[in-house]
């Protein structure tokens, strides 16, 4: 491992608020990386120009209508020269400055293929957001393996690009991202690497500093297109749903937030949770009636 080569992979646009931290913390780490890349979709900001105050990051640029979430990743991940390829999304903060030696720990087991680390929410997190990533991304690591695959259903297949590792050669062999993929490009190719009989590791002390407060309009739009590429993808999931974990997580959150007292937010989630609902089965249904047209 001391001898392998590590790249860091980092998709912008308008990222000027949040790349020189960003850049910073990574160049600051004690097992500091090979190499940086950013990919930017031709921001309109200062990103550009912060980026480049940093001389050893590689920038590479794409025009916006070309970017997708599977794609773009890919064609920077073969421009890289990493054994191990990390991924971070432009408002992810690593925690400390043992975020890389953390999630490539797990390597050194060579069947693991993909190594995702954990969420911690940001101060201004609402509450309920706080006790998503709470029950999401807990304090204890995991592996899993295509053995428990049945009986965790589309938990299995929980990974996140937004602090991500990759080895190199397990990415090649099960053909990488697929290009034109909207959302969810780490879900599934978890469960490529699962069929594939490659080990999935969920390490709880790789942390980073990333959560959102969308609104209910954002919240519908994410969980569409999310309904939409997981429809399309049932045959990789191996028929899975995000039902049964979606209401696993609601319950949890819910009764939390009675134990705390906070009524409001309670109602401002059963209202984000119908958003959710919608969109996703907006997605599903759409996604249903193209696949028919295309049969």
């Amino acid at each position: 491992m001391s001898k392998a080569l590590v790249s860091v992979i980092i998709p912008t646009l308008n990222a000027d608020t949040m790349i020189d931290a960003l850049l910073t913390r990574l160049e600051h780490q004690h097992r500091v990386p090979d190499e940086i890349i950013v990919i930017d979709s031709s921001s309109n900001d200062n990103t550009v120009l912060k980026v480049r105050q940093h001389s050893e990051v590689k920038l590479l640029s794409i025009r916006r209508k070309d970017f997708n979430h599977g794609g773009t990743r890919d064609y920077a991940l073969r421009k890289s020269q990493g054994d191990f390829i990390l991924f971070l999304t432009q408002d992810a903060l690593p925690k400390d400055e043992y975020y890389i030696d953390r999630i490539l720990a797990p390597f050194d087991d060579p069947k693991v293929a993909l190594v995702y680390g954990r969420q911690v929410p940001k101060e201004d997190a609402h509450a309920a957001e706080r006790l998503v990533r709470e029950y999401t991304y807990g304090a204890k690591s995991f592996a899993i393996t295509q053995n428990v695959v049945s009986r965790l259903g589309i938990k299995a297949f929980r990974a996140t690009d937004v602090c991500a590792a990759y080895r190199r050669t397990a990415y090649l062999a099960v053909g990488g991202f697929e290009d034109d993929v909207l959302t969810n490009e780490d879900m599934f190719i978890a469960a490529k690497f699962l069929s594939a009989h490659w080990t999935i590791v969920y390490e709880a002390t790789a942390e980073v500093i990333h959560s959102h407060n969308f609104t209910f309009r954002q919240q519908y739009k994410r969980n569409y297109i999310q309904g939409i590429e997981i429809e399309k993808h049932r045959d990789i999931l191996g028929g899975s749903h995000l039902m049964s974990e979606g209401l696993s997580m609601v319950t949890y959150t819910m009764r939390r937030l009675l134990k705390q007292g906070k009524v409001r937010e309670l109602g401002r989630f059963i209202i984000d949770c119908g958003f959710r609902y919608a969109g996703n089965r907006k997605g599903r249904f759409d996604a249903q009636h193209e696949m028919k047209r295309n049969s």
